[in-house]
């Protein structure tokens, strides 16, 4: 069977190229994508060529070809029907940590069936969902705790509705653009400009992949308030003032990535576990708000660039969103 599947091969450059799948094994599934959704913090560094070489075995996808910096088929946000496979996914809709390709095998235990309540457009959020629950499992909140968090990105939108929807618990986010407003009271969480933030938090969830959001969350500490970082700069490097609040205040920086189960859960939860838990959060029409444009896949390579970095001026997309005829 031919496939069609997204590849980088140069700074700001992607193309289709056509491959021929092999036969399926007997523990694969035969997928056909409906959606997929485009990371826009991950994916810009990998179109930009800006992962570290030391980072290249962490960045890895599951189901990646290539490697870093090009060419290589990167992504992990997609969702299809099961054409061909064992019987207990045969004409099932599932997520799959799968790159932008039309068609696509992947190994049976990586694809996660969706829960009915989750339509397929909104279910490519669940690799976002996955992080965001693992950035709270590190995070650990407690009932009556005061809580902020940095950035309204995907994942930063994510935790905070998260955070909001816990009795008790006093959250908020912050983020320059006011153009995210709508999306954060759309999910039920307070927004305000950095200006405005609030002090004395007792638990501080960075999510900005900006150095000066995290230099602001040592700002914005109560006495021995926690920070996770849940940003990731590629190569670049974050500097911190830490002669200052950190060590007066007794602070804790915590770092979070979705790569391994936190530790708090890790003895109890797999990552199969955490899959199905981060597709029944979705169950919430609310987190439409955080999906679009959408772009054909066959648009893609001439799109991508814009999608990733709009130019000055315009709104950046949260979650853009790939559809497949």
């Amino acid at each position: 069977m031919r496939a069609r599947a997204l590849w980088t091969v140069a700074p700001g450059r992607c193309e289709i190229r056509e491959e021929t799948l092999p036969p399926r094994a007997e523990d694969q599934a035969l997928v056909r994508m409906v959606a997929s959704g485009i990371s826009r913090g991950t994916e810009r560094l990998v179109l930009a060529g800006r992962v570290p070489e030391s980072q290249y075995a962490a960045m890895r996808g599951p189901l990646q070809q290539g490697d870093f910096p090009f060419p290589v088929k990167y992504g992990y946000c997609a969702t299809g029907v099961v054409e061909d496979g064992p019987d207990a996914l045969r004409g099932r809709r599932v997520f799959v940590l799968h790159p932008h390709q039309d068609v696509f095998l992947a190994p049976a235990a990586m694809c996660a069936p969706i829960p009915d309540a989750v339509p397929d457009h909104r279910a490519v959020l669940a690799a976002n969902m996955e992080t965001a629950v693992n950035v709270l499992w590190d995070a650990r909140p407690l009932l009556g705790e005061r809580a902020l968090v940095i950035g309204a990105g995907v994942v930063g939108l994510l935790v905070g509705a998260l955070l909001a929807r816990m009795p008790g618990v006093d959250a908020a986010i912050i983020d320059p653009d006011p153009q995210r407003r709508g999306a954060a009271e759309a999910l039920g969480i307070p927004f305000l400009a950095p200006k405005a933030a609030p002090d004395d938090r007792d638990l501080v969830i960075h999510a900005s992949a900006n150095p000066a959001g995290l230099r602001q969350a040592l700002t914005l500490c109560g006495f021995e308030g926690r920070i996770v970082e849940a940003s990731w700069y590629g190569d670049r490097e974050a500097t911190l003032p830490l002669g200052e609040a950190f060590h007066a205040k007794r602070l804790t920086i915590v770092s979070t990535q979705v790569g391994a189960v936190a530790p708090a859960m890790r003895g109890r939860r797999g990552y199969a576990d955490r899959m199905r838990l981060a597709l029944s959060l979705l169950a919430d029409d609310h987190f439409d708000t955080l999906l679009g444009p959408a772009t054909r896949f066959a648009d893609l390579p001439a799109a991508l660039p814009g999608l990733l970095d709009p130019p000055p001026g315009s709104p950046a997309p949260l979650c853009p969103l790939v559809t497949y005829p």
